[in-house]
């Protein structure tokens, strides 16, 4: 993959994951403690983030660090660490964006219920 479209691909999974979790751009910015308009470019594909910022952005996004490395093509492969399922029911491209968003509530409901 050519890297200008690796970083159209991140920014957009940064994008659909923010809008999964009902997040403004504002908000979320806020969270990773980044600029609006940083945060805009990164989710444009028009500036690469430092590991720094992309840590900071999964943290807001309740993801592990890795999915995000791996999206940005820093690492080969998400290692274990308890967000599989929840990272791969939000990598599923065959599920709509409402899809995802049920799944991980029931999820998440299944998960509290059993203390986990």
């Amino acid at each position: 993959m050519k890297f200008d479209a690796q970083l159209k691909a991140l920014g957009s999974f940064i994008r659909s994951q923010r809008e999964i979790e009902r997040l403004s751009l504002r908000q979320m910015a806020e969270l990773a403690d980044v600029s609006n308009a940083y945060l805009s470019q990164i989710e444009r594909g028009l500036h690469q983030p430092s590991v720094h910022v992309l840590r900071s952005i999964a943290q807001a996004l309740n993801l592990s660090a890795e999915t995000l490395l791996a999206q940005a093509g820093l690492i080969d492969t998400v290692e274990a660490d308890g967000h599989d399922t929840e990272d791969a029911i939000r990598a599923d491209t065959h599920l709509t964006d409402e899809q995802r968003q049920a799944l991980l509530a029931v999820y998440r409901s299944y998960r509290a219920a059993n203390g986990a």
